[in-house]
């Protein structure tokens, strides 16, 4: 169907069906987009980590003074709302697993992101099969059988499929031209759209995607540009596709207007990612003095001085341009076992959600189908008939850099249960996310990547602060090391079985390797993934190579606080 470039080399195991995404013509379509775009995303890359240097160096975050006239033109919106996106009241996030996709299809949400990042461990089997699970539910061909018998099928009303491909930075060890790993964003991207474009038109939809982790507007351009050349390639109308931005790293918080901007002909909103924004908070400014220290995470709530800013600027932003603006997740996974627990919980949910309503957020995020009511009710309570709050433009709205880094202003303190907290739960999802699960409940609360991403960058802040706890206590590496151990002992004691137990050692390397190193990763996933998840005939059998410690996006040690 196309012609050269060279074809990619598939080195992941082919298991039954794979053959069925993993077509020819497929590959051929990638490779073209990844010719086209291979140069530039490193070049992006590559300033990002510049920019870092700048900013630990004592460079301020601001406002762009180049794309000013951008943020001034009143005249240019996005895209009018795409068919099936025009009402996105209560949106649930979740992997692409055969059982997870059909719970996510019939919870009753308006919309289904569908991920292959923070919640999908990104091992061969789960990246394939999550494109085939997507493959068959989009024909309505998705069913699923437990190990009990129980029998798992996709009902009459479906919500809106959106995908997440996995960010920039990742590469997909499987698949390669001359040696070279492709993108794995291009994968996830491209696999998706090649076999699924033209299906989704016809069901009266489009391809939709969520683009995670973007910290440019230059960033947001190479999307648009991949877009306009996929379509172009598939014969599908230019704007058929549409993409939601989230607004999850600091550097992207101002620019919002820009990145609207780029992607204006596919763009259908920015999203609040208000976990990985937090973890991206700290890593901006983790070399820059203790006054960028932030409080035990469970402090770090949507009504501090610093995220009010950032959210009331993302729905003024949004509604300016036509788009859509939609709120941040609500992790809470109820709880049968107690239902107090789950009754405080879910009046936590319903003011959050009716916070985001007031503020004219146009629809938000849950990660379990107990919550899409909750969600869905606070929605209705502000849009009734409405499908959206695009007409509330906020021009109470003014926010400058100053608001949105605000160093100091979250109140609370840290403390040695909060230490504790964040070795625990990083510890017990690296136990999962090594054996390849990408979204796990713990202590009533669904995780992903993000919560070892903030959870590790703030040990590593406290310690290399030396902060003081509210106990007393200086964060120390002999502290650190002794809460480590007594989790690393809790975790053997639970596992069944020599697997179990070499995955808690392996959930310590991954964590001791992203938050106790002179370096701080920029994250943990790309070591992690080449380390642990990719196929075994390309397990590292030693230490780990320049070229893939350099996948980490390191700190260097000149920028180490002294």
């Amino acid at each position: 169907m196309f012609g050269p470039p060279k074809a990619p080399k598939i080195k992941g195991i082919m298991q039954p069906r794979f053959d069925e995404i993993l077509t020819p013509e497929a590959l051929a379509f990638i490779a073209k987009l990844d010719g086209a775009s291979a140069g530039r995303r490193a070049e992006l890359l590559a300033a990002r980590r510049e920019r870092g240097k700048r900013i630990a160096g004592g460079e301020p975050v601001d406002f762009l003074a180049e794309t000013a006239s951008v943020r001034e033109d009143a005249a240019w919106q996005v895209a009018a709302p795409a068919p099936g996106l025009e009402d996105r009241r209560c949106e649930i996030t979740g992997p692409t697993t055969r059982k997870m996709s059909i719970n996510a299809l019939n919870s009753g949400a308006r919309v289904w992101m569908a991920d292959f990042e923070d919640s999908t461990a990104p091992s061969w089997f789960n990246i394939i099969d999550g494109q085939l699970n997507l493959f068959d539910a989009i024909r309505g061909n998705l069913e699923f059988k437990d190990e009990s018998g129980k029998e798992y099928k996709v009902g009459e009303q479906t919500p809106t499929i959106v995908v997440r491909p996995r960010g920039w930075r990742l590469c997909e060890k499987h698949l390669t031209i001359d040696g070279r790993p492709l993108p794995a964003a291009l994968i996830d991207f491209g696999l998706f759209f090649f076999h699924n474009a033209q299906q989704l038109i016809d069901n009266g939809a489009g391809p939709y995607f969520y683009l995670p982790k973007l910290e440019s507007h230059l960033e947001a351009r190479l999307w648009n540009d991949i877009f306009v050349q996929a379509q172009a390639l598939l014969g599908i109308p230019q704007g058929t596709i549409r993409a939601t931005v989230l607004i999850e790293t600091l550097p992207a918080a101002f620019e919002m207007e820009e990145i609207l901007y780029e992607l204006r002909d596919h763009s259908s909103g920015l999203n609040a990612g208000r976990w990985d924004y937090i973890f991206s908070y700290i890593k901006t400014f983790a070399h820059n003095g203790p006054e960028y220290v932030l409080p035990d995470r469970a402090n770090v709530t949507m009504t501090t001085p610093m995220m009010r800013a950032y959210t009331e600027l993302l729905v003024s932003t949004c509604h300016k341009r036509g788009a859509h603006a939609i709120g941040g997740m609500a992790a809470f996974v109820p709880s049968k076992a107690d239902p107090k627990v789950t009754e405080q919980a879910l009046a936590k949910v319903k003011a959050d959600k009716e916070r985001e309503a007031a503020d004219g957020f146009d629809g938000s995020w849950v990660a379990h189908p107990g919550l899409v009511a909750t969600c869905t009710a606070a929605f209705d309570a502000v849009l009734g008939d409405r499908p959206n709050q695009l007409d509330k433009l906020r021009p109470d709205v003014h926010v400058t850099a100053a608001d949105i880094i605000n160093p100091g202003s979250t109140p609370g303190a840290v403390t040695l249960n909060g230490l504790r907290t964040n070795i625990s739960v990083a510890l017990r999802y690296l136990t999962a996310w090594v054996s390849e699960q990408g979204a796990v409940a713990i202590d009533n609360l669904m995780e992903d990547a993000a919560t070892v991403e903030i959870s590790r960058t703030q040990v590593w802040q406290w310690l290399h602060y030396k902060t003081k706890l509210a106990e007393g206590l200086v964060v120390t590496r002999k502290l650190v090391d002794e809460l480590i151990d007594n989790e690393v002992a809790e975790l053997h004691r639970q596992a069944k079985d020599e697997r179990a137990h070499r995955h808690v050692d392996e959930a310590k390397d991954v964590f001791v390797e992203a938050a106790l190193g002179d370096d701080l990763p920029g994250f943990f996933t790309p070591y992690a993934y080449v380390r642990y998840l990719i196929a075994r005939p390309l397990q590292p059998s030693g230490p780990l190579s320049a070229d893939d410690l350099r996948m980490s996006e390191r700190v260097p040690r000149e920028h180490q606080p002294a």
